[in-house]
């Protein structure tokens, strides 16, 4: 009797472990949840409060633009009364460079978008890099900021690092939806082939391809998205073409 009343002790106990084991795990996995959350929270803020600085920015160069052409007008206005042809030609073909050298902020209605291209495409303008864009307001809904952010900086960067290399420095950005399917297609300029060269994409640093950097990474999270990414070349553009799945 003794024997039969311990095992049904001890089956109450097995019970009420497993219900607290399975509340432990719960808790664990609400808890991983939250922290995602937060992680995420965290840094759409560092976002905002970033493009808040570059919009600041621009809109600073903006007004000491403005101020400028008046005084620009002045001399302009000085030289014709003189004249002085030559001389506004020369004049404005400097104000022309000038302005060619002033980033344009692209708003795209995505923060995150927002933040990584005018970074990235800031940074490129103000290194010699002749930049094409067109971006459509895409929110990217099946991928996470994080993987998100990873993917577009890995594709940007390396764009952006092999076109420091060359002199024609030229890089064209289209994020585009086309048939169900979020696209993001990177070319840069190339003076040789990157694929008959470096077909395996091989690590670059610090003597080869630098198309290699990051590679693994574009990889691993178009995979995750049950994505497709092609690599390929032409009109002397190596191209990256990613297409993920629209939720």
């Amino acid at each position: 009797m003794k024997f039969l009343l311990g095992f049904k002790k001890r089956k109450q106990y097995d019970i009420q472990y497993d219900e607290l084991d399975k509340k432990y795990i719960e808790a664990i996995a609400k808890n991983m949840e939250l922290e995602s959350e937060y992680q995420l929270l965290m840094e759409e803020y560092h976002h905002e409060k970033d493009q808040g600085a570059e919009i600041e920015k621009l809109h600073e160069n903006a007004r000491r633009l403005k101020h400028d052409m008046k005084n620009h007008l002045l001399v302009i206005a000085s030289y014709l009364n003189s004249n002085e042809y030559d001389e506004v030609k020369n004049y404005l073909s400097k104000i022309l460079d000038k302005l060619n050298q002033m980033y344009t902020y692209i708003e795209t209605g995505n923060s995150v978008l927002n933040y990584i291209i005018n970074t990235k495409l800031e940074y490129a303008n103000q290194n010699g890099i002749s930049v094409k864009a067109e971006i459509e307001n895409i929110p990217f809904q099946r991928m996470g900021s994080i993987d998100f952010s990873s993917l577009l900086c890995n594709l940007l960067d390396n764009a952006i690092e092999a076109s420091l290399l060359i002199t024609n420095k030229q890089i064209h950005v289209s994020i585009l939806r086309k048939r169900g399917y979020d696209t993001i297609l990177i070319k840069n300029r190339i003076t040789k082939s990157v694929l008959k060269k470096n077909p395996e994409f091989e690590s670059s640093k610090p003597t080869k391809d630098s198309h290699g950097y990051g590679i693994k990474q574009i990889r691993s999270i178009v995979e995750k998205y049950d994505g497709m990414l092609e690599f390929y070349e032409e009109d002397s553009m190596f191209c990256v073409y990613v297409m993920i799945v629209s939720q």
